[in-house]
């Protein structure tokens, strides 16, 4: 194919501004998918995608318009993703910023917007949903121009639902995009922008070959892991794959690979051939590290392995899942698993119950920490569980990030009080029109279980979020652990800063009592920082009235039977179990 009949770009956007809606006209107009065929959300394949109307794997595909072909990578919208987002912008010589024309510029919109600018990508602005009777077109439009600098005529005015003006966002495509300028007689180098695991047919990678060519057969190489394979076929997706003989410069399409695991390609790698090896990988390749960790338990300690089984399954599709074996006095044997965040770790959750029919037990979810110990060694750990004892400590540090909120200027005070209740800083305040883009910075462990609630709560549903990992900062940190019957539950041990450990200490102890069930004794619950008992709440025994039975008769015979009584629940403190159900696990989640 000649380089200058390809267009390679992708659809940017905040989540539910329509992207997916607009790929599906782009489709229906280029007649790549048959009337008969066609669906909403068609690129969105999983039933949880569509389910929650977002994006969470990217999918490539191949459509023919006057003579062109054009490329397009639908990219997920969330935070969470952000680096195949990246990656897959680099495949692409432009973007397509979809705004709705009801909500302006949001903080996802920011986001992609400076990820693009990066990578030095053609932004054309299109502004969605104009149909809609709460459309603000002249406003929108102004948050445009501010952002982009563009002038009103460059903004396409669509609505991808009715197909208004889709045509013209695809003529757009092909005469403000440039062609691909890649070297077809240079050695073979091919970016990875995204990879999964076929049951019945190994790794395969959605690829953009910059130079060179890749041919069905060709002995390829990884050149940031390492891994050999063979290309077993080659093609492009229009949106089913379509087997050719060689995918070649410029074009993206796919390689089915006799690899096991998307391990050994990860997404950011560069792929060569054996018989055009290239030694330079291209730029920008790394390796990603989750941040947020939670322990996951089968409720039958029965179904252990059909979670590990499990998990391995998944994690051979997603490279960024990483997961060790744990085991928890109280919960048993489980699996500590690791995710590039909230929405990630929830998906994976979901993907577990409903795909492998598992009934789990989810802790509370935490970040990593990083620790100096005295002798000057350093130490990553997981969990609070797995703090070493305070006296071999010298530091302890915990990740913060950069955050992004953007709001309608009325809600500028409450969202910084917000900020500042989690431990944050506000940095920067500026105004897009009528909105403010409110830069802070805050801990991640205080961000994690509910900010995003708190934040759509005080701002009406209006606020929008985005943040990236800032680095590790040392603070005054503790372990805060809980007891339940005198029997510490390594399960719920947190980390806090000290000045909020109280008051943690206090909310999770109140919350517990509402959620342990009431014992034939009394049941305490308290939490501690090292020795130190810091809140205190008894659950009451079931008083049964031992003394119904009796009437008349000297009064000592009651007393006899009551003191009987004491013994026995005496007794049964010494000896009993308190069990512990599984919602105890998730208390941090839960709203006041």
């Amino acid at each position: 194919m000649d380089q200058n009949n390809i267009r390679n770009f992708c659809i940017i956007a905040h989540i539910d501004h329509g992207k997916s809606t607009l790929a599906d006209r782009m489709l229906e107009l280029t007649g790549t998918v048959q009337q008969r065929d066609m669906k909403t959300q068609l690129l969105d394949s999983m039933d949880l995608e569509r389910e929650k109307g977002i994006t969470i794997k990217l999918a490539p595909v191949r459509m023919s318009y006057n003579g062109v072909d054009l490329n397009l990578i639908d990219t997920p919208g969330h935070v969470d993703f952000s680096y195949e987002v990246s990656r897959s912008l680099q495949a692409c010589e432009g973007a397509i910023l979809v705004v709705d024309a009801s909500q302006g510029i949001q903080a996802q919109t920011l986001a992609n917007v400076y990820l693009a600018l990066e990578q030095d990508l053609e932004i054309i602005p299109v502004l969605n949903k104009v149909d809609l009777p709460a459309a603000d077109v002249p406003r929108v439009s102004a948050e445009v121009k501010n952002l982009l600098g563009c002038s009103d005529e460059a903004i396409l005015k669509i609505s991808a639902k009715t197909g208004e003006g889709v045509t013209d966002v695809l003529d757009a495509v092909i005469e403000r995009i440039l062609p691909p300028m890649g070297e077809p007689t240079r050695p073979t180098r091919s970016l990875i922008f995204d990879s999964y695991y076929d049951d019945y047919r190994g790794v395969i990678l959605y690829t953009r070959v910059v130079d060179g060519s890749i041919k069905k057969g060709d002995t390829i190489e990884m050149l940031a892991t390492g891994a050999h394979g063979l290309a077993l076929e080659v093609g492009s997706l229009s949106p089913t794959m379509k087997s050719e003989a060689e995918i070649s410069t410029g074009e993206i399409g796919y390689i089915v690979t006799n690899l096991k695991t998307t391990r050994d390609a990860k997404v950011g790698d560069t792929v060569t051939i054996k018989r055009a090896h290239a030694s330079e990988p291209l730029p920008g390749y790394k390796n990603v590290q989750p941040f947020v960790y939670a322990g996951f338990f089968p409720v039958s300690n029965e179904d252990y392995n059909d979670l590990k089984d499990a998990i391995e399954k998944l994690s051979l599709s997603d490279s960024a899942l990483q997961f060790e074996p744990e085991n928890s006095p109280v919960l048993g044997f489980g699996v500590r698993i690791g995710f590039l965040g909230l929405l990630h770790m929830d998906i994976v959750r979901e993907r577990l119950e409903r795909e492998y029919d598992l009934d789990l037990v989810v802790t509370n979810p935490s970040t990593d920490y990083q620790i100096t110990m005295t002798t000057g060694e350093e130490i990553d750990i997981k969990s609070a569980a797995d703090l070493p004892p305070v006296t071999k400590i010298n530091e302890i540090r915990e990740p913060w990030i950069d955050g992004e909120i953007v709001v309608p200027s009325d809600y500028i005070g409450s969202v910084i009080q917000l900020i500042v209740s989690k431990r944050g800083r506000q940095k920067n305040l500026s105004y897009i029109d009528e909105r403010a883009l409110i830069s802070f910075e805050a801990p991640l462990a205080n961000l994690l279980t509910d900010f995003y609630d708190q934040l759509k709560s005080v701002t009406s549903g209006y606020g929008s979020f985005n943040y990236e990992l800032a680095g590790y900062h040392a603070e005054d940190l503790v372990r805060v652990d809980f007891y339940v019957g005198g029997e510490m539950v390594d399960a719920l041990s947190v980390m806090a800063h000290r000045s909020e450990s109280q008051s943690l200490g206090r909310d999770v102890v109140k919350k517990l009592k509402d959620v342990v069930p009431r014992q034939s004794f009394q049941v305490s619950l308290q939490a501690a920082i090292g020795g130190k008992f810091i809140a205190r709440e008894d659950i009451s025994a079931y008083r049964k009235d031992v003394t119904t039975g009796l009437y008349g008769g000297d009064v000592s015979r009651k007393k006899k039977v009551l003191a009987k009584q004491a013994k026995g629940k005496k007794r049964m403190k010494r000896f009993g179990k308190v069990d512990i159900p599984s919602e105890a696990f998730t208390v941090m989640l839960k709203r006041d």
